[in-house]
């Protein structure tokens, strides 16, 4: 009976302590706080690698004297099986931002937009 009870208790942690499905709007915010605070470790398990290296190579540009609570805010949001938008604002900016994510493995990973690509705002 007590190993039952131990099994099952470690069989509920395991089950709780499995990977986390964020929606996009969370991983956008995840996204933006590592840029800034140059987690790159972090920065690079939410986005795909194109998305990494473009947000990389402006790093340093961009976060320059920026640092503190970002007020991370969604403005707008819409998303299919593969793809979502999401619009925001942070402190870190004066004018809204957008990402475009993309489901891979079943995580949402913020992307490059293409050249010329709009999204759906």
């Amino acid at each position: 009976m007590k190993r039952i009870a131990i099994f099952s208790l470690v069989a509920l942690f395991l089950s709780c302590a499995g990977k986390q499905d964020l929606s996009p709007s969370e991983t956008s915010k995840i996204v933006v706080e590592s840029f800034y605070n140059k987690d790159n470790t972090t920065l690079k398990k939410h986005t795909t690698p194109e998305g990494f290296e473009g947000l990389k190579m402006i790093q340093d540009l961009m976060t320059a004297g920026k640092s503190g609570d970002s007020n991370f805010k969604v403005l707008e949001e819409t998303s299919d099986d593969k793809t979502a938008w999401v619009r925001f604002t942070t402190s870190y900016e004066e004018n809204p931002e957008l990402f475009k994510l993309l489901k891979v493995d079943g995580q949402w990973k913020v992307t490059q937009q293409g050249p010329r690509e709009k999204g759906p705002f």
